[in-house]
Formats: C-alpha cells, structure tokens, sequence
C-alpha cells in the first residue's frame, strides 16, 4: 500500500514509516500539518492515511481527514492518537484509531488487518485490539 503519515512529532513519524516500511509498504509522504497535506501533489494516491489528531500549527487531523476524502476519496484514514476522546462518535468519516502509545507489533498487526481489506475484503485475520473501527469500516468491506 501506499501510505500517507500525518503526524507533526518527527520520532513519532520516524517510527510510523519504520513499521510501513518493514511491513512491506511504502510512504507516499509525511505532512506535520493542514497546511501541509493540502500542499501534497493531487497526483499522490495513498491507499492508507495515519492522521494524529493535534497537528502543528494548531490544526486538526480532523480536518485532515475531511481534505483526505475529498482529494482520495478510497483512502483508508486511521486516527493515530493519545486524544481518542476527541473523536467524534462518526469518526469524520475516517475508519479507525490506534490509541498512542502504541507498539510497533500493534500497528503492524493493524496495517495487515487493514492490507488484506483493501486488496481482498474483507480481511481473514480478526481485527487487532488495539485498533478501534468506525463502522463505516466494515460497511465498506461488507458491500465489496
């Protein structure tokens, strides 16, 4: 897959596309901020977004995931956060949260779970505990 990282703590997203990688897939682009995704090529295709919610610049990886879905309507947004409770109950549309911290096995477990969905829904292995899904998840996988 190709994934895009959103997340204004450079270690964080340092160790965010170790684990993509190692897993087998490629970071597309970083972006620390709103601003910053909204200045990303349109030509990029993410299959995969790992949006933080508190970005630099005081802006929100809610609205990140908002200009996601209007630039890459296919991409899958996962909330990777330590502020879960800000996540609106429709998540803004996007598909999922990984709560901060995390592990490195943990995200790798989420990124199969959500690689088998996207090449071959729905996915075969059970969905990992440490990542919560919007309904809106299933909904997709369930009608593929």
């Amino acid at each position: 897959m190709d994934v895009l990282i959103v997340e204004d703590e450079m270690l964080l997203a340092m160790d965010l596309e170790a684990i993509v990688e190692d897993s087998g897939h490629h970071v597309v682009a970083e972006a620390a901020s709103l601003e910053d995704v909204e200045a990303l090529d349109g030509g990029l295709a993410p299959s995969l977004a790992f949006v933080d919610i508190h970005l630099a610049h005081g802006s929100s990886g809610l609205d990140v995931s908002r200009v996601i879905q209007q630039r890459w309507p296919d991409a899958i947004i996962i909330y990777v956060t330590a502020n879960v409770s800000k996540i609106p109950d429709d998540f803004v549309g996007a598909h999922g949260v990984i709560a901060k911290p995390f592990s490195h096995a943990g995200v790798t477990h989420a990124i199969r779970y959500i690689a088998e969905g996207v090449f071959d829904p729905p996915p075969r292995v059970p969905r990992p505990s440490n990542l919560a899904t919007a309904p809106r998840l299933e909904e997709r996988w369930a009608n593929s």
